[in-house]
């Protein structure tokens, strides 16, 4: 007997698809310089980073908002969230999947990639590609 149930549900993702899944929704919300990487060789903090830019506040928090939201329709809690006041850099934890979503400036600056991209661990993002 087939489960009718069980045919409606989305079947569930990878933390690989999680995390271009956000990808995927930050660049929806015009976010720009998106990567997405796995850095589960590199470091236990997490598996993957997902890193994008917000061309100002609002926009930072707009797209933080709207990751928090997909996210929470996949299933997928927010454990800890830092940066919303200030909106330059905001970090949102799921666990393995550490977001970044940073101001023009505080990208610049920090500059993650260049201690997280070892030069093949960046996800294909085959979104960004269609632009």
């Amino acid at each position: 007997m087939i489960d009718q149930a069980a045919l409606n549900q989305e079947p569930t993702m990878t933390d690989r698809d999680l995390a271009i899944e956000i990808a995927k929704v930050l660049d929806q919300k015009k976010g720009s310089n998106i990567v997405a990487l796995n850095v589960s060789e590199l470091t236990v903090i997490c598996d993957y980073m997902v890193i994008a830019t917000g061309r100002n506040t609002n926009l930072v928090k707009a797209m933080a908002d709207d990751v928090d939201d997909r996210m929470a329709e996949l299933g997928l809690e927010l454990r800890r969230i830092e940066g919303q006041n200030e909106a330059r850099w905001i970090v949102m934890d799921y666990g393995r999947i550490l977001v970044h979503i940073f101001s023009q400036e505080e990208r610049r600056f920090y500059n993650l990639e260049r201690l997280w991209d070892n030069g093949t661990n960046q996800l294909e993002l085959p979104f960004l590609e269609e632009e």
